[in-house]
């Protein structure tokens, strides 16, 4: 269970400094030292604006990744880069992303850069927060990829991802991360057309490095490019085959959906922590900490406070910095205003 009762926590990614959002768009004019300190520079201001907001775990923000598992890509072999795109204006969507088509056997021998994040960010964090990596699953990195006649789906591409992602995560607990998500949002957005207890054995088969190693959890979202939506707002169809995930906590997409299946969380936490998503990233309404105390108090009528931790419904990367520091702020607040009321320190 939670060593801290009604701990606030976040996903793994954080809004860019404009100046990075910039920059990433023009990587070629810069050089890799430059590269690297603007990296740094803003993973420092990410960790400053979580630890601001007084949460009790953070990540680096991913500051480092260019764009979620997008990212990734460039450390593996046998695929071509160059993507293309089938849709480059019109309102946004997941058809605005290209996709890869693979050349040959693929492979990571640097690992995926997992590990230099983790490490850097021990190094820039002061003293308190527990520090948590974040690492896209096998399943959702298969979904850029165009399978061919080497790999003929979807499901061979993540085979041949799985090894790679379980490599990266063995490589974060031996360099000493207490606390790993794994992302798998395809998953959760297509669950309800596949056999999720096919999920459950790829999920499992890849952390099977990290039992009783470290702290493991997974985010069941449904999408969030440019704060879209892409698979069926439901989990309904993930459960009960996803109560046999081995993870210690399992976050839920709670406030876009205006808590409904909130009951689902008291079946989570008889056998799991749950962490709630209790402010909406896909909105620019920033909830006020009597608001976020009333959504904490419907979550306690549900489940136990030693089981809970909060957090918003998905990564803030695709939030504005100004209204992800004021709903992580308030989030923290009122989560505090519920505490005192329970008599938690």
């Amino acid at each position: 269970m939670n060593q801290q009762p009604l701990r606030t926590t976040v996903i793994g990614s954080y809004p860019f400094p404009s100046w990075l959002e910039f920059a990433s768009q023009h990587l070629t004019e810069f050089g890799a030292d430059e590269i690297r300190e603007m990296q740094e520079d803003a993973v420092t201001a990410a960790v400053h604006d979580q630890i601001e907001a007084g949460l009790d775990v953070i990540t680096d923000g991913e500051q480092a990744r260019f764009d979620f598992n997008l990212s990734f890509y460039g450390f593996l072999e046998g695929i071509d880069q160059h993507a293309p795109v089938l849709r480059r204006f019109g309102p946004p969507g997941h058809d605005q992303r290209g996709k890869h088509r693979v050349t040959g056997e693929i492979r990571a021998p640097r690992g995926l850069g997992a590990v230099e994040e983790y490490e850097r960010l021990k190094r820039l964090a002061s003293a308190g927060p527990t520090l948590k990596a974040s690492v896209p699953g096998p399943y959702t990195l298969s979904g850029r990829l165009v399978p061919d006649a080497q790999y003929p789906d979807r499901y061979a591409l993540t085979e041949a991802l799985l090894p790679i992602v379980r490599e990266e995560l063995e490589a974060l607990a031996e360099a000493g991360c207490e606390e790993i998500t794994i992302d798998e949002p395809s998953m959760s957005c297509y669950a309800h057309r596949e056999d999720p207890r096919r999920f459950v054995d790829i999920f499992n088969r890849t952390v099977e490095p990290l039992r009783d190693r470290c702290r493991v959890s997974t985010h069941l979202c449904f999408g969030n490019f440019k704060g879209r939506a892409v698979g069926l707002r439901r989990y309904a169809p993930m459960f009960p085959a996803f109560l046999d995930f081995h993870v210690e906590e399992i976050h839920l997409e709670m406030a876009s959906r205006e808590f409904a299946e909130i009951e689902l969380i008291a079946e989570v936490a008889k056998v799991k922590d749950v962490a709630v998503g209790i402010v909406d990233v896909k909105s620019y309404y920033v909830e006020p900490p009597e608001e976020i105390a009333e959504r904490v108090r419907l979550c306690l009528k549900h489940a136990p406070a030693e089981r809970l931790s909060f957090a918003p419904d998905c990564g803030l990367s695709q939030t504005a910095r100004w209204a992800s520091k004021a709903k992580l702020t308030n989030m923290v607040e009122g989560v505090k205003l519920v505490r005192k009321e329970l008599g938690i320190a």
